[in-house]
């Protein structure tokens, strides 16, 4: 994956040694890109807004959370009277006391982030239970079934 400032200055070179007579195949093979890949970039703004797949590095949205938000969500998530209540009913809780911290979704994702998604507060873990230990069936000739 190329980034940003690493793609326009290939492209940047590559239209200089364009720009001094160069063909354009050549100089992209000699900066070890395809022709239609710089075709693309500049095509589609790959030049301005760098790499669009999901593993690209992306700035934090504006809308985003910040520590302190997440700090303050989590703690109002950990007090005692919400310690063992899920998100879903955390936030109809708290907005009807007027306060609307963040989404549903947004506290499980907060939640699951710190590790406290299972079994919040005094809540047990279930048991598992096993299946019964498996008898022998009854012998048929013995009980005169079958005959």
């Amino acid at each position: 994956m190329i980034g940003l400032e690493d793609r326009q200055a290939l492209a940047r070179d590559i239209h200089g040694a364009h720009a001094a007579g160069a063909r354009l195949r050549p100089a992209c093979e000699i900066a070890g890109i395809d022709l239609r890949t710089l075709q693309r970039w500049q095509a589609a703004d790959g030049l301005v807004s760098g790499d669009g797949r999901p593993q690209a590095v992306r700035a934090t949205p504006s809308h985003a959370l910040s520590e302190a938000e997440r700090a303050h969500l989590l703690a109002v998530a950990n007090e005692p009277r919400f310690a063992a209540v899920p998100p879903a009913r955390i936030v109809p809780m708290l907005a009807d006391e007027g306060v609307y911290l963040a989404s549903e979704s947004t506290f499980s994702r907060v939640l699951k982030a710190h590790g406290q998604t299972a079994h919040r507060g005094r809540a047990k873990v279930p048991k598992v239970v096993g299946r019964p230990p498996r008898t022998s069936p009854p012998n048929r000739a013995k009980y005169g079934a079958g005959t």
